[in-house]
């Protein structure tokens, strides 16, 4: 019988091989010749090389991934192979862009049990360390999925170098809402909440430090999304509609009580995002929604992701690190 653990280890046993993927999942599939009708599953095999060559669409793999489980039935054996073919990396052509398409339909997979999967993406592909460490922990601790599409699942944790692909095979670029719940939806919710927010203001002297750069007034009275530093700022710095603020709890819902993680201290940076362990998923998350959502201008987006490079360096998972941030962007 395959595990999560087994399928997942076998995928990345040759995660360097960059073609011939298609040919390990197609083994495992053969491998549950003993459910289903005799045949399905080699038929079901067959099938798999095709929709994870390079140019297959990002969605019919996991239309075939529901197929398997409503053909072969939903022993934990078949779930395990069809969480591994949602979790794996499509081929890629290194003469072509590499940038990967992933689906953007809200309701594949609709087997509920291979639902908050992520996929591994090429490790060429900039960004992909965040989304492949996702990849893995999505298959043991799916991501909440409910009305979102895997792409807005991607863009809510962190990865946005990628391109949507809907199964008509209609494409748009990453922060487009065409999923609904991670994109456009936030932005009417968000902006209400943040009218009023005060810019921040200049400090005086040459900067030399990101710290020095701008500094955030007081929060505004009744402003529920802590926006202190959100509209344009006279140092150059305009967030736009958000505060790119980083916070750090412990216990969080679902985590235990010593358990800190990270999130976005902004309601609309934070819609569809979850808390993280890690630090660097979050300040990816806070500096990708500048731009997708938030209405920053160039110097804010620079600004964060030299405050990302920060936290990244440090190398802290604790409340000195969202410290860190922050002060980095005058908060």
């Amino acid at each position: 019988m395959y595990t999560k653990v087994a399928a997942l280890a076998t995928l990345l046993a040759v995660a360097e091989a960059r073609f011939g993927q298609e040919g390990l999942i197609q083994n495992l599939v053969q491998g549950l010749s003993n459910f289903g009708n005799p045949g399905q599953a080699g038929t079901l095999a067959g099938q798999t090389p095709g929709v994870l060559l390079a140019g297959a669409n990002s969605c019919a793999k996991l239309q075939l991934a529901d197929q398997i489980v409503a053909q072969l039935g939903n022993d934990q054996a078949v779930i395990d192979v069809a969480i591994a073919l949602v979790a794996a990396e499509k081929n890629t052509n290194p003469f072509a862009n590499i940038i990967p398409t992933i689906c953007d339909d809200a309701g594949l997979p609709a087997t509920e049990a291979l639902r908050g999967v992520v996929p591994l993406v090429d490790p060429d592909v900039a960004g992909s360390d965040v989304e492949n460490a996702n990849s893995a922990d999505s298959i043991n601790n799916p991501f909440q999925a409910a009305g979102l599409s895997v792409a807005d699942i991607v863009l809510a944790n962190g990865f946005s170098n990628f391109t949507r692909q809907t199964a008509d095979g209609a494409t748009a670029d990453a922060g487009a809402a065409a999923g609904g719940a991670a994109g456009g939806a936030a932005g009417g919710a968000g902006a209400g909440n943040n009218a009023g927010a005060a810019a921040p203001t200049v400090v005086c002297g040459t900067p030399t430090t990101l710290t020095q750069v701008v500094k955030a007034p007081a929060a505004t009275a009744g402003n529920n999304n802590n926006n202190a530093g959100a509209g344009a700022a006279a140092g150059g710095l305009d967030f736009g509609l958000c505060s790119p603020e980083m916070s750090f709890e412990f216990g969080r819902a679902g985590r235990k009580p010593d358990e800190g993680t990270f999130l976005p201290a902004d309601a609309l940076v934070a819609q569809g995002q979850q808390d993280a362990l890690n630090p660097n998923i979050i300040t990816n998350r806070i500096c990708d929604q500048l731009t997708n959502v938030c209405e920053a201008n160039q110097a804010a987006k620079d600004a964060c992701r030299a405050a990302q490079d920060l936290v990244a360096g440090l190398g802290t998972k604790d409340a000195t690190t969202a410290e860190a941030f922050n002060q980095a962007l005058g908060f």
